[in-house]
């Protein structure tokens, strides 16, 4: 796919960017330096009207305590919406530092508290570790709403890319176990499907830049533990592999038109619709992976973030 059809707001920080490509040829170390190397790029500065905090959180039975960060805005409101935060980084790398910035914007413009999930990664611990990490937090955080002073009926899961899909498989999870209910599932082009990562797509050059065919397939089978694409990937691991999505909540699926994650999303929204769920679904043209975290203030990465604030906003009645 030649480099014109990418916006032109995107392409200078395109330059920049390290490949993911042949990370099965390379060291975990070295995937995780690339990533690293990747954030870098990110430019953030701290809001004075968001408070950060780290804490530690009983992880799942038997597994070691879960490490959140929590951003407040400094005059919160009473009963305020909560978001369960999820970061990328192809389920193999990345912590929630990289999504400060957005976090940060989230918690001062939408008054949310929001509590942002350090999980295990693969392939050290594979699945279930990372899901089961992230339903631990969700539980503390409706365990403890009258400290943090949030509404347990206004709590959202939210995560771009691995934890986009993370965040989907949570919300099946939730629904399943009937425990806690979730009030939005916001997916930033979410990494749904692990069979994308083995079959011959109609649209051979979606993920030619950043996260590529390659990444995507070591990134499965790190998670996984076996072959993407295999008959049994469960459903808690792979949020496509589910047979009902029924009686999820309200749905943001957001995705550029040149991400490698395009089809799943889009058929995932469109199954999500089949089946009574509200969905809105934002395609950004001319956009690659992960294109707003390295070009926060472009026009379409404004509008992007604007478009998914409004569907929280309607949605949570704020």
């Amino acid at each position: 796919m030649p480099k014109n059809v990418v916006n032109p707001e995107f392409l200078p920080i395109l330059e920049k960017m390290p490949s993911f490509d042949g990370l099965s040829d390379r060291s975990l170390p070295e995937v995780r330096e690339i990533f690293m190397t990747a954030v870098r790029l990110i430019e953030g500065r701290p809001l004075p009207d968001v408070e950060t905090q780290e804490e530690y959180v009983p992880g799942p039975a038997g597994a070691p305590d879960v490490r959140v960060l929590i951003y407040r805005p400094r005059e919160r409101r009473p009963n305020a919406p909560a978001m369960v935060y999820i970061h990328g980084g192809g389920l193999v790398s990345g912590h929630p530092e990289v999504d400060d910035p957005k976090c940060q914007v989230l918690a001062s413009k939408m008054g949310f508290v929001v509590v942002s999930v350090d999980y295990r990664l693969a392939p050290e611990v594979k699945y279930p570790g990372a899901i089961e990490d992230c339903y631990a937090v969700l539980k503390w955080v409706h365990e403890n709403a009258a400290t943090l002073g949030i509404n347990r009926d206004k709590v959202v899961v939210a995560g771009e890319s691995a934890g986009g899909g993370l965040s989907a498989a949570l919300s099946l999870m939730a629904r399943d176990r009937k425990e806690y209910r979730l009030a939005y599932q916001l997916l930033i082009y979410p990494m749904l499907d692990d069979r994308t990562a083995t079959k011959v797509d109609p649209a051979p050059d979606f993920g030619e830049y950043v996260w590529t065919r390659s990444a995507n397939k070591f990134a499965w089978e790190a998670y996984l533990g076996a072959t993407a694409g295999g008959a049994d990937t469960p459903a808690y691991a792979s949020a496509a592999r589910a047979k009902d999505l029924s009686g999820l909540p309200p749905t943001f699926i957001g995705v550029g038109s040149m991400d490698l994650f395009l089809c799943e999303d889009l058929e995932y929204a469109r199954r999500l619709m089949a089946s009574g769920v509200p969905t809105e679904v934002s395609v950004v043209p001319g956009a690659y992976h992960v294109f707003d975290m390295f070009v926060p203030d472009a026009e379409l990465s404004r509008r992007f973030m604007d478009s998914y604030c409004a569907g929280l906003k309607r949605t949570l009645g704020l």
